[in-house]
């Protein structure tokens, strides 16, 4: 509606003297301000604000007439009067001066075109030169207490109960003076015309004149008010008479609202009274009150004191109140309320310290509302008593300009049918549709400007705007701010209309004089070229948008015709252009609906006309012809009364039915609002009807209508559409009304279910009310929202210094602004749809709505609202409406949910009465398991937690957490460990957050791999203190979960929580999901390692191991091997085809001490490098030192040289993989590199070797729970990971371990029957394995030759993680196992004629042991 815009004005009066103004009034053409002081009359410019001319007093007339009290404009602001202390009446004379002659005038640039104009032009954009003249002073002999203009007359009042009635010339007219004790008063005009005995002895102190109804509003002395009207226009005593209002003692003042017939009261107890007058009875009735709640204002509702003053806008649409107190609030004309001073920002600094509010002493509204013109009472007699001593000091006086922005539904109710928030203000337009539209559609927009025709483009947008509403609508708060064209401005301020297209790209504004039209995509203005036609037009009615049409009805000044205009968009704007169709009498308000035109006149008729457009010319053209007039003159008593008028589809009985939807976009009715009477003119179609196919043309007249019905009271603006959407009809197909302080209404169509023929008793349509919590501006229909602007407040006072006396009004007042806000109204449709027994139409509307992103929250809305009326209603509720709406939330898939969320935004005292209505808790968390919701379920814990014993929590959170982590919820899981210790504990005082759902970290359990040593044989000598810590990690995590294991480790609710993970992982390493288990040990902290060691001869033993080795395939995407096409005898790598260069190699103990050393030092880092490092091998030393002792020796690192160079094959592989060069870039490694030349069968086996390897994400995690197994001692578990990863050094390890370790039988006859059936598999179903099989048969035939004597069955300790000493180990005899392993592969694979060589076993060795070397860098998890 009416919003504050930036900081007030403070304009500066250059009056000499102590006096300060005190009362400003408007003209009615509201251009000129009339300042009143003591002795002297200013008039003001209201663009440029600026002072024009001053009428000072002599002492000697000031002496004789007294001082200054009130003034009034005549109707053509060509006079003015004002009243003094001792009764005299001073009528001036307002004369202008020459054409030629201005004070204040633009100075343009020479060539600029804007000077070269037609007569008349220059004056509307220059401050006029103007002089005061006094024309006569009469004398009444009597204190003047009011005194209003009446078109030709002026009515004064006076203190001894006497209405003067004079010409604006002086004269009388031979008219006597009514006396007022001689007005008969009755509460209703049906009354009997005796004398009022109460109202002999009082006189009128306030009085104004409606218009519309014909009579002065006035306020007596004693506080009592009442309505004079006269019956004859002779205007004696004998034709007048009076009613006064019953209950009202306490008036102070009195505005008159001529559009809607109100009259508002201002009463000494701070509120504003609001009557309307009963047409039927002529009594005054109560419409609303405007007054502060103690809800908003609960420090000064009741401390405000009497109103001082209430000001209707120009438009009508909102009034201002100010009392004596002081600080401004503002209503629209039915009591919403759109803001106060009194409260918030305005009333208190940003240090929390109190402001004293403003008192205004007078207040006038400018043009067009834009801005409020008001004038502080407060005195600085400091101030004064200075001037009075220096009379040379100019005084500045406190004139006060507001600054407002407005809707444009005010003044042009035509946008009543559009779903944009169209603001405009003095210079400025605000959309709600700007950056994200154009940021969506500037491609498409750019794409087809030029050379299309514009029919084409409009379509083509609307397919991609429409769907896209909501989300552009309601992006983000923030306006798209227009700047009004300043060479359009500067002639024809201020601005009247403003209209936007149903698209949002396009607006289109009018002022004074002529149009102008704005693109959002090109970002530019289109003014008329010819500014005589400009000149020469005057928009009176409004305007409107039709497809790509500028539709308007304006005066033609040269013609003097009213006339009807369409002007093409596209097109330049130029009359020669526009389709002009002449109209019989003055427009007062336009709409379109669909391709029809309706007009309201001033004669009270209403005419339609239908537009067509033709594309046959070069520009799209319209033709308008007239279908219907009709006159309403028997209805409307005066047009001004009219407040908008819209064509619809809405009928209210049959003539819309689910079998018939093609009728409810055709124009079935008119909603006419006359003074807040929404009334409405349907088609009849109680006669035969014609088929639209058979209508020769729709020029055809249109059908007689229905008499007028009257649908509401009190409407201030009506919305309603004409698109169609079969799937939400209610919503496309309702009528709804913005009512003021009574919120909103809708006037919803009721449709039979499946077609079946609807009940005689139940009515077509209802009217349902609602209250929001925002001023409506626009609805959404389909989606079920309404847009509204509110406006907010930002202080600046910190920056300036208001100690002094002269407070800067940065200080006194904040900086507003005005945001973007919108409300969900389907929860209270729903709920007064379920009050009525319409449950089946609420189910209808809430199915058609199921598919809105906030459904939910409308559901929980209206069952915590009606939750929070019943439970907390003082009077027992003998129809409780709770459980009807738990059973409506019943029918759809959100219900449990629904219920839960309201409970916890509900106080704990309400939980009882809620759940008597939708059910036990238990009985509902049991339904939320059972539907696999596993996050509602554990609200609903919370909820039994404070309901239910402990023992019944205890019992639903097991049933939870079980089903958690079956399912891999860890954060869930994580809650419900934290929730289960503290139910046996009572730690439990307030109930822990809801657990929500969350993706697993991408590198959950496994980020600390990569600081984790991967060797198997590693002595204390090379681990520094920091990394003995980081392998503790590894079973013991850090964070919130190590506090359960480091707490109360024996107390009994750990045992219990640990015997349910316990079982849990023993489940899942029965099942052979070692990928469930490590996410499952990783996330929650388990103590994996430790809990292998106790299960190594139960859970841990792998009965089938081509069923586990399957399953590690399938869980970890790993692929089975193939055997390459070019076999491996074959091989271009047999024979040393690449030769060594060096004997010197990695002396250390094995390839995995090289790795990690790599990883813990941060030396090498493959993965960023341009540089290969090859890792050369000797052949012999390999074998020899690859299981070594534990001392440490120096790695040679040497760069690759020509394609002579030896190069082993995992190396390649390795450095493709982590460097991320798989597309065959393999100059990127090293230019020498680049240098070998592959022939294709070498690529094909270098592909198939990467084929045969699965993601380094799985590798990575294969690793990892290989080190794991072979700390816990699970050895058979380590064999079936070592034959995945093909490990041939892994599995010496395996036999090494068993030669050292005492292990059990069933254990070693384990692994001896798991790698027979394995190689049976692999003989039968996966020959890639054979030749790894093959390879390591020499290892695992050393498992029959082992005997009952272990060699140091010491040497293997599952507790002592890696092995790690503080004493120094003996040598390990793994080296001379490692060197017969490697001499008894060798001299097998020569026997049997493979013809294998030994640089092939360790470039194959290398190939599976190289991954170390870099696989420590990846951050992976195991989701």
């Amino acid at each position: 509606m009416y919003f504050l815009s930036g900081w007030p004005r403070r304009l500066l009066c250059p009056l000499r003297g102590s006096e300060k103004p005190f009362y400003i009034q408007a003209d009615p053409r509201r251009l000129l301000f009339a300042l009143l002081s003591q002795t002297q009359l200013s008039l003001w410019y209201g663009r440029p604000s600026v002072l024009i001319v001053s009428y000072k007093e002599s002492a000697k007339a000031a002496a004789q007439f007294g001082t200054y009290e009130k003034t009034e404009w005549k109707s053509d602001s060509s006079m003015i009067a004002v009243a003094t202390k001792n009764g005299y009446i001073l009528l001036f004379d307002i004369v202008y001066s020459g054409q030629e002659k201005y004070l204040y005038e633009p100075a343009y640039p020479k060539g600029n075109q804007r000077v070269k104009v037609t007569t008349g032009y220059k004056e509307e954009q220059c401050a006029p030169s103007i002089t005061v003249e006094m024309k006569k002073v009469l004398d009444f002999q009597a204190q003047i207490t009011s005194l209003q203009s009446m078109q030709d007359d002026l009515v004064i009042a006076t203190n001894d109960r006497i209405l003067h009635l004079i010409h604006w010339d002086g004269l009388t007219n031979g008219r006597k003076a009514i006396n007022l004790c001689s007005v008969p008063f009755s509460v209703d005009l049906q009354s009997s015309r005796g004398p009022s005995l109460d109202f002999e002895c009082v006189c009128i102190q306030d009085m104004e004149y409606c218009a519309t109804l014909d009579g002065f509003a006035v306020v007596f002395d004693d506080g009592r008010i009442g309505f004079i009207t006269p019956e004859s226009s002779k205007l004696t005593a004998e034709d007048f008479h009076g009613v006064w209002a019953q209950d009202v003692t306490d008036g102070t003042c009195v505005a008159i609202n001529n559009k809607y017939k109100l009259m508002a009261f201002g009463c000494a107890n701070g509120s504003v009274l609001v009557y309307t007058m009963d047409t039927t009875t002529g009594s005054m009735q109560l419409s609303h009150k405007l007054e502060l709640t103690p809800k908003h204002y609960p420090d000064i509702w009741n401390k405000t004191g009497a109103v001082k003053l209430v000001k209707w806008s120009p438009d009508w649409s909102v009034a201002m109140v100010t009392w004596d107190c002081g600080g401004l609030s503002l209503w629209s004309v039915f009591g919403a309320h759109l803001f106060c001073t009194l409260g918030g920002d305005f009333a208190h600094y940003s240090d929390g310290t109190k402001k004293e509010p403003i008192k205004i002493s007078s207040m006038s509204w400018g043009a067009e509302g834009y801005h409020l013109w008001a004038i502080s009472s407060d005195n600085n007699n400091q101030q004064i008593n200075s001037d009075l001593e220096n009379k040379s000091v100019i005084q500045q006086a406190e004139i006060l300009q507001f600054q407002f922005i407005k809707s444009a539904l005010t003044v042009n109710p035509c946008m009543n049918n559009q779903e944009q928030v169209l603001l405009q203000g003095e210079d400025r337009l605000y959309l709600n549709c700007g950056d994200a539209l154009q940021n969506q559609n500037s491609s498409t927009a750019s794409a087809n400007s030029g050379h299309q025709p514009v029919r084409e483009k409009n379509l083509l947008l609307d397919d991609i705007l429409i769907p896209q509403g909501l989300s552009t609508l309601l992006g983000h708060r923030h306006w798209h701010i227009v700047q009004i064209h300043s060479t359009y401005l500067e002639s024809n301020w201020p601005i009247k209309f403003a209209a936007i297209d149903h698209l949002g790209q396009y607006v289109a504004v009018a002022g004074k004089y002529g149009i102008a039209h704005y693109a959002l995509f090109t970002r530019k203005w289109k003014l008329f070229g010819n500014i005589t036609q400009e000149q020469n037009m005057a928009v009176t009615g409004g305007l409107a948008w039709w497809n790509d049409f500028i539709v308007l009805a304006c005066y033609n000044l040269i013609d003097q015709q009213e006339e009807l205009r369409l002007y093409l968009r596209s097109s330049n704007l130029d009359n020669v252009f526009a389709h002009i169709t002449k109209v019989q009498a003055e427009t007062l308000l336009i709409n379109v609906f669909r391709d029809m035109v309706i007009l309201f006149r001033a004669d009270c008729s209403i005419c339609l006309y239908s537009i067509d457009r033709n594309d046959n010319g070069p520009n799209p053209t319209a033709s308008v012809q007239v279908l219907q007039e009709v006159s309403m003159s028997r209805y409307i008593p005066h047009p001004s009364l009219v407040v908008s008028i819209t064509l619809t589809s809405v009928r209210t009985e049959t003539g819309i039915t689910l079998k018939m939807p093609q009728q409810a976009c055709a124009a079935e009715s008119i909603m006419l609002n006359l003074a807040g009477q929404l009334i409405m003119l349907q088609r009849d179609r109680s006669g035969p009807q014609v088929r639209e196919k058979d209508s020769i043309s729709k020029h055809k007249k249109l059908l007689p209508s229905c008499a007028p019905i009257v649908l509401a009271q009190c409407v201030e603006n009506v919305w309603t559409t004409c698109r169609s959407n079969k799937h939400k009809r209610h919503l496309l197909e309702a009528l709804w009304l913005s009512c003021g302080e009574a919120g909103m209404k809708v006037w919803l169509p009721l449709f039979p279910r499946d077609n079946r023929k609807p009940h005689s008793f139940l009515s077509r349509r209802i009217m349902l009310p609602f209250q929001i919590n925002i001023y409506p501006l626009a609805v959404l229909f389909e989606d079920a929202l309404v847009l509204g602007a509110v406006n907010e407040t930002v202080l600046y006072d910190n920056l300036y210094v208001h100690n002094s006396e002269n407070k800067p009004l940065e200080v006194l007042f904040p900086f507003c602004t005005v945001e973007r806000t919108s409300q969900i109204y389907l929860h209270h449709i729903l709920r007064q749809l379920l009050v009525r027994n319409l449950g089946e139409q609420a189910l209808l509307l809430a199915q058609s709505c199921a598919t809105l992103p906030y459904f939910p929250h409308v559901l929980e809305l209206m069952l915590h609202e009606v939750l929070e009326e019943e439970a907390t209603s003082r009077e027992p509720i003998p129809d409780p409406l709770l459980p009807t709406v738990a059973k409506f939330i019943a029918e759809f898939p959100l219900f449990l949910q629904t219920v839960v969320h309201c409970a916890r935004k509900t106080e704990y005292a309400l939980w009882n009465y809620l759940f008597a209505a939708v059910g036990n808790p238990k009985d509902l968390f049991e339904e939320c398991l059972l539907a696999q919701d596993l996050d509602t379920a554990a609200s609903y814990l919370i909820i039994l937690q404070n309901m239910e014993v402990p023992t019944v929590s205890r019992q639903h959170a097991t049933l939870l957490f079980n089903t958690a982590l079956e399912q891999g919820k860890w954060d869930l899981c994580r809650h419900m460990i934290r929730f289960l210790k503290a139910i046996g504990t009572g730690e439990l005082e307030t109930p822990p957050p809801t657990p929500t759902t969350q993706e697993p970290s991408s590198t959950g359990g496994f980020e600390f791999f990569k600081h984790r040593s991967i060797s198997f044989s590693q002595s204390t000598e090379g681990l520094s203190t920091g990394k003995f810590n980081l392998q503790k990690t590894l079973s013991m995590p850090s964070g919130p979960s190590a506090k359960r294991w480091s707490k109360d480790v024996d107390s009994a609710e750990n045992m219990y929580i640990d015997e349910m993970l316990w079982r849990h992982a023993r489940r899942l390493l029965e099942e052979m999901r070692l990928k469930d288990l490590s996410s499952f040990a990783a996330q929650l902290g388990f103590e994996l390692i430790g809990w292998l060691c106790k299960e190594r001869t139960r859970a841990a033993r792998v009965e089938d191991f081509v069923k586990a080795l399957k399953r590690l395939h399938k869980d970890f995407l790993w692929p089975f091997p193939v055997i390459p096409s070019c076999s491996f005898v074959n091989s271009p790598f047999k024979n040393g085809k690449y030769k060594a260069v060096g004997d010197q190699f990695l002396k250390s103990q094995s390839m995995e001490t090289f790795a990690n050393s790599e990883l813990e030092s941060g030396i090498i880092n493959a993965r960023g490098s341009h540089i290969c490092l090859g890792l050369n091998t000797a052949h012999g030393e390999m074998d020899s030192g690859s299981f070594q002792g534990p001392q440490m020796q120096d790695a040679i690192l040497s760069p690759l040289l020509s394609k002579g160079d030896e190069c082993s094959i995992g190396s390649a592989t390795d450095l493709t993989e982590t460097s991320s060069m798989v597309d065959g870039d393999w100059t990127m490694v090293d230019e020498h590199f680049s240098t070998l030349s592959l022939t294709p069968s070498e690529l094909e086996y270098i592909s198939m070797e990467l084929a045969n390897k699965g993601p380094c994400k799985s590798q990575v995690q294969l690793r990892y729970l290989l080190h794991i197994f072979m700390e816990a001692g699970c050895l058979e578990w380590c064999t079936v990971t070592a034959l995945i990863l093909r490990d041939s050094a892994v599995m010496g390890q395996i036999i090494s371990s068993i030669q050292r370790s005492e292990i059990s039988n069933d254990i070693l006859q384990g692994i001896k029957d798991g790698m027979l059936a394995v190689d049976g598999w692999a003989s039968s179903d996966c020959p890639g394995y054979k030749p790894f099989l093959n390879r390591i048969k020499p290892q695992l035939q050393k498992l029959n030759t082992v005997t009952e004597e272990q060699i140091q069955p010491e040497a293997f300790q599952p507790s002592s993680r890696l092995s790690i000493s503080k004493a120094v180990e003996p040598p390990s005899p793994w080296s001379e196992d490692s060197r017969n392993t490697a001499s008894h592969v060798n001299s097998s694979q020569n026997d049997n004629g493979s013809g294998i060589s030994r640089q092939e076993d360790d470039g194959q060795r290398e190939e599976e042991e190289e991954p170390h070397v870099d696989e420590g860098s990846y951050e992976c998890s195991l989701s």
